[in-house]
């Protein structure tokens, strides 16, 4: 709120401020909207509308419109309850940077988000203290904790993960498709057309990574790597198989008209449609349209992804393997999932994914943690821990804890505050 204001204040002024933003109460107060879409890559590129914030609500084109109109619903998955039988996890004495010896319960199998104002301490009390502490506990690599009194309930875990939007890795080798496990599946289906069994081929050999069927002029990458000696190091595509990665009698093999090089320029979406009577296709790639990356190509190497698109391919990988495991089938005990602000730079639709997607990993056994302060993700959770009541030295302690309703009613909690109005602003309860 202090920052919009801030950007009227310079309106005011006689400046021209530009905002690229996903915040509705921004968007709602700005005085010019321009809408893109309809889609996202190549969907994407259009103006859908422009105008006022009403004027979208008004044009069924808009999905912004849309969303701005309805207040978002999570009909995925009812709030889980919380009360003294929830197994939790329990921090102690967190004293660190501004944080004030605070004690903290996590309701395990649920989600939980960390809000308060900028500087509050929630970072340094989920990346810092706990997911240091639990390292340690659960007997893996960990750097030292900050400074706590106690820690109970890590025997709950059998892993904690933080999922942050550091880059996934510097290969080009690796990619979407790969990285869910659907590449796997991809290459078995070429490896049983009849003319590739015929020739003797192997799922290996329609592998970019080894094997006799990837070019041997880029050996698979697609490009020649050419280091400059003052310059930014050169990429070319590589002149053999432009850059298409296989030798061309691999790329003679097709399933249904298209060759393994034609698949992984495929974006995700158009690879669901393609293989639609591979269920063992679908379900692989499926992780990937939860987390609403269907746009990707299955073959964009991940060094080329924003910290956004790594964070939720992270997470579509974790829900692949979820997938597989189904842990809570077997009553074994589950992961604890980290996450940092996982909305930034979400539009309404991608963050009402981004809340299944973390409901399917809370049904498949696990818990997590969110820092957020992504009203719609706030009022979705199961449990809030509100830091505050300010910044810096004036925060650092808890100022509430409980449901969204509990803490929308919280006299002094800047978040029950914002609940409060968004709540009023969308005509809608508070969660």
């Amino acid at each position: 709120r202090k920052l919009t204001t801030t950007l009227e204040r310079l309106r005011d002024l006689g400046n021209t401020v530009i905002v690229v933003e996903h915040d509705e109460d921004t968007i709602r107060r700005a005085d010019h909207v321009i809408d893109l879409g309809p889609g996202a890559g190549r969907l994407g590129g259009h103006v859908v509308a422009a105008g006022t914030a009403a004027e979208l609500q008004r044009n069924p084109q808009s999905v912004t419109g849309r969303f701005l109109k309805n207040p978002l619903r999570h009909p995925l998955h009812p709030p889980r309850r919380v009360d003294h039988k929830t197994v939790s996890l329990q921090i102690r004495g967190a004293q660190l940077h501004n944080l004030q010896r605070i004690n903290a319960r996590v309701p395990l199998g649920r989600l939980t988000v960390i809000t308060g104002v900028s500087g509050s301490g929630k970072s340094t009390l989920v990346q810092d203290v706990l997911y240091a502490a639990l390292r340690k506990a659960l007997g893996k690599p960990a750097e030292t904790p900050g400074r706590h009194a106690g820690l109970a309930g890590a025997g709950h875990l059998s892993d904690v993960v933080m999922v942050d939007q550091s880059s996934i890795g510097r290969t080009t080798r690796s990619n979407p498709a790969s990285y869910v496990g659907a590449f796997d599946a991809v290459r078995s289906r070429f490896s049983s057309a009849p003319l590739a069994q015929s020739r003797g081929y192997t799922a290996g050999t329609f592998s970019f990574n080894s094997g006799t069927g990837r070019c041997p002029t880029c050996s698979g990458n697609g490009f020649e790597h050419v280091e400059m000696q003052f310059l930014s190091d050169v990429y070319l595509r590589c002149p053999d198989c432009d850059g298409r990665r296989y030798r061309a009698e691999v790329l003679e093999i097709t399933v249904d008209g298209k060759s393994i090089a034609d698949v992984l320029d495929m974006t995700v979406a158009d690879a669901l449609a393609f293989f639609n009577h591979a269920p063992d296709i679908v379900r692989a790639l499926q992780p990937l349209v939860d987390v609403g990356l269907d746009y990707l190509k299955l073959g964009q190497p991940v060094p080329t992804l924003s910290g956004g698109e790594a964070q939720r391919l992270k997470l579509a990988g974790f829900l692949a393997e979820a997938a597989q495991a189904r842990r809570h089938a077997a009553g074994g005990k589950g992961t604890l999932f980290l996450f940092d602000e996982p909305t930034t730079g979400l539009h309404f639709d991608d963050v009402r994914k981004l809340l299944g997607a973390c409901r399917k990993l809370i049904a498949a056994g696990n818990s997590l943690i969110v820092i957020e302060h992504n009203l719609d993700v706030i009022r979705a959770a199961d449990w809030i821990i509100d830091l505050g009541p300010e910044g810096g030295d004036a925060g650092g302690a808890i100022v509430c804890t409980g449901t969204p309703e509990m803490v929308a009613a919280h006299a002094t909690s800047h978040t029950g505050k914002a609940l409060r109005d968004y709540a009023a602003v969308l005509g809608a309860p508070v969660a």
